[in-house]
């Protein structure tokens, strides 16, 4: 039943064609669970998870496209002697692109509620809302009417007569979740295999975009449907990591899809009592009409960072010379492991080793 479970949400995943996203995105997925999906919101291996994330976009062509991310969130009422537990996060987004300065400024608080359906599996629901601030300098536009033969000149009138303004919305948002692992423990280390579904549900509400008076113009509500796993390769050091996120806009949609391939330099082991590991990871994601995404990611135990880079192959790439993106991603998370252990099993943060 879980075989085919499977089987159809990968499937229905598959058969969608891409396209390009119009919100504001990463590329490293395994970095931005939030923002893919309220549901993720307390819905990992911790207790408290703390995830900052940088991007700069078409800097190549000027007037970069740079968005900054803070996801902070963990589980209350966690313990092995319950079947369920509820997550709770705060994210925090800010965007800033173009000649005018466009910016985003988004604050959303996540609640979800999470469910063991069984040994090896659970699920979660979760919601966001919060309000959006969106703001520009339109003194810094500039259009075609002040051409003037030779240039662009700023001074002279562009006969447009619209009133351009800043606004605040609020946006709301679901999602669900479904994960399943399983855990060999040997003598000297733990092999983990895993794998997570997910849907999730953006902008449900279609705040107004109120640029100008009676603009009737409602953001597109955005759907997200994600598989990622991670899968340890038994008595070797060895893991990999496939991925699939599918997003979908108004008429818009685009897909990313690849795998880390992930070497365990210090394992983690029940028998030591050390439920945290280091692993060097090294992956080659591609977004569907964009171009490649090379990544590196490292773990030491609670702390992790990520790098990335879009090397555009689009048609694009003519105007950005192959020049995408740049991202980092910064992740602490406390007291990494098995999902439904109860804290008293863990050392205190200050006496772990790694």
């Amino acid at each position: 039943m879980k075989t085919k479970f499977l089987i159809s949400c990968i499937s229905l995943l598959i058969v969608a064609k891409s396209a390009k996203a119009q919100d504001m995105h990463f590329s490293q997925i395994y970095e931005t669970p939030v923002a893919l999906n309220p549901a993720n919101t307390g819905f990992y291996n911790g207790y408290f998870r703390a995830i900052a994330n940088y991007r700069q976009q078409w800097a190549s062509m000027g007037n970069a496209f740079n968005t900054i991310a803070i996801s902070l969130d963990g589980g209350l009422y966690k313990s092995k002697k319950r079947k369920g537990f509820v997550g709770l996060g705060l994210t925090l987004f800010n965007d800033r692109a173009g000649a005018a300065n466009l910016n985003n400024t988004i604050a959303l608080i996540n609640v979800s509620g999470i469910i063991r359906t069984s040994k090896r599996s659970a699920m979660s629901l979760g919601l966001y809302g919060g309000p959006n601030i969106t703001s520009a300098n339109f003194n810094r536009l500039t259009y075609a009417s002040q051409y003037d033969g030779n240039k662009i000149d700023p001074q002279q009138s562009s006969l447009e007569n619209v009133a351009f303004r800043n606004y605040t919305t609020t946006d709301l948002g679901a999602g669900f979740a479904y994960e399943y692992q399983k855990v060999k423990t040997d003598q000297d280390h733990d092999d983990v295999s895993s794998f997570r579904l997910g849907m999730a549900v953006h902008h449900i509400n279609r705040p107004l975009q109120e640029f100008g008076p009676g603009s009737n113009y409602k953001l597109p509500v955005r759907y997200v449907g994600m598989f990622t796993s991670h899968f340890d390769f038994e008595d070797t050091k060895f893991s990999i990591t496939p991925a699939f996120v599918l997003q979908s806009q108004g008429k818009a949609y685009q897909y990313v899809t690849g795998t880390f391939v992930k070497y365990r330099v210090k394992m983690g082991t029940k028998v030591t009592g050390q439920k945290t590991e280091n692993a060097f990871g090294i992956g080659m994601f591609y977004r569907s009409e964009d171009g490649l995404i090379p990544k590196l990611t490292y773990e030491m135990g609670d702390f992790a960072v990520g790098l990335s880079y879009d090397l555009n192959l689009s048609s694009y790439k003519a105007a950005s010379r192959y020049q995408g993106g740049f991202e980092i991603a910064l992740r602490y998370n406390v007291l990494a492991s098995s999902l439904f252990e109860a804290r008293s099993e863990f050392r205190a943060p200050s006496s772990s080793s790694n």
